[in-house]
């Protein structure tokens, strides 16, 4: 039990990534509100996104994803892991938080293990269209399950009896960035473009779209505005084929302020990434999106998936994301703004920009022990 002058705490578990990071921390701003105090466990990786998380305190907690079946690298990830369990009961065993919450990725499965093991209410929340592996590996021990996109446990009922539709939670500044109105491009005057891979950049995007706005029609060209995201490792030679090509561009890394560059844009291409398809939503703006190829869940697919049936974006998976086909659609765009008014718009159609309170009531419901009233119509 709590002592009595003693703030409840949360704590939330998310792996070092934007992906995961962001809608943790927009939980933690909602649970702020009501006066609930949030730490966060999660890997080395956080240092950059995680720097300005509110939280008292952050916790890093060793993991390791597992990657293929090679034996020797399975071990290493079983003893990492293991090793990360210790690290989360001694944790628990010091901070007795409430509740603990967890969003995804290999560093929330030891402290929300350990959480089930000591009797602590567990909360799992999964970002993207189809269950990540952290997360199925956690769904049945879980106390309770939140899903981003709806009907995502809908082929397995005992999961779904004890889940709840909220959304993926916004960080304040993609609310803020939501309250911009789309305009459309106006004939001959600028087309701003924005291109980014998720929060690690993505090495496809500095391959394609260079090329595919070199293809495009020289008063077109001339007509862009580019914000990329690339890769340390690609920025010199992406900013030089720009600026060979006469288009004005900026290139770094990572912004911190992406949700107003995508308010600003007319277009955005981009990954697929949870976090992106509602962000795009909750702004809406249209979209160009390319699914990371490989995963083993094809999670970006699925996300693009819901915005292209929405009509907010078109979906190119890797065999069709190449400079010939993004060209023909920055021309077929561009050249027609009454389309990418109504893309904007569709998009705004799947937005859940109350997901955070509405994840913020399930996490209250489950300290307070009064399940039921987590769960929407």
């Amino acid at each position: 039990m709590l002592a009595p002058d003693r703030m409840p705490l949360v704590l939330l578990c998310a792996g070092g990534t934007g992906g995961h990071l962001f809608p943790a921390e927009a939980l933690a701003a909602a649970l702020a509100q009501r006066g609930i105090a949030v730490d966060l466990a999660t890997d080395a990786r956080a240092e950059k996104y995680g720097k300005a998380f509110p939280a008292g305190n952050i916790h890093v907690v060793r993991s390791d994803t597992v990657r293929g079946r090679d034996p020797v690298a399975l071990a290493r990830t079983g003893l990492s892991l293991l090793g990360g369990a210790v690290d989360a009961w001694r944790l628990l065993g010091r901070l007795r938080p409430a509740a603990v919450v967890g969003f995804g990725g290999y560093p929330s499965a030891p402290p929300l293990l350990v959480a089930t093991l000591r009797g602590i209410p567990t909360l799992i929340h999964e970002q993207n269209a189809v269950m990540g592996r952290a997360n199925r590996l956690l769904a049945s021990r879980v106390t309770r399950i939140a899903t981003g996109f709806a009907g995502v446990l809908d082929a397995a009922p005992a999961l779904a009896a004890k889940a709840v539709h909220t959304g993926n939670p916004l960080r304040p500044m993609v609310l803020a960035a939501a309250a911009t109105p789309y305009h459309a491009p106006q004939a001959d005057g600028p087309v701003r473009l924005v291109v980014f891979g998720g929060s690690q950049g993505a090495r496809a995007m500095s391959d394609v779209v260079p090329p595919a706005i070199g293809h495009l029609a020289p008063v077109l060209r001339q007509r862009l505005a580019v914000v990329q995201q690339a890769r340390e490792e690609d920025v010199a030679r992406v900013t030089a084929r720009y600026r060979e090509m006469g288009v004005a561009a900026e290139v770094a890394p990572f912004f911190t302020d992406l949700p107003a560059c995508i308010a600003a844009a007319h277009l955005v291409v981009s990954r697929s990434g949870a976090s992106t398809v509602a962000e795009l939503a909750a702004i809406g703006r249209p979209a160009i999106l390319a699914p990371l190829p490989g995963a083993l869940d094809q999670d970006q697919s699925a996300n693009a998936g819901v915005l292209e049936r929405a009509g907010g974006a078109i979906r190119l998976e890797r065999d069709s994301f190449t400079p010939n086909r993004v060209a023909a659609e920055l021309t077929g765009l561009t050249g027609a703004p009454d389309r990418l008014a109504a893309m904007a718009a569709a998009a705004r159609t799947v937005a859940a920009p109350d997901a955070a309170e509405r994840l913020a009531d399930a996490v209250q419901a489950l300290m307070d022990g009064t399940l039921a009233k987590a769960r929407r119509g």
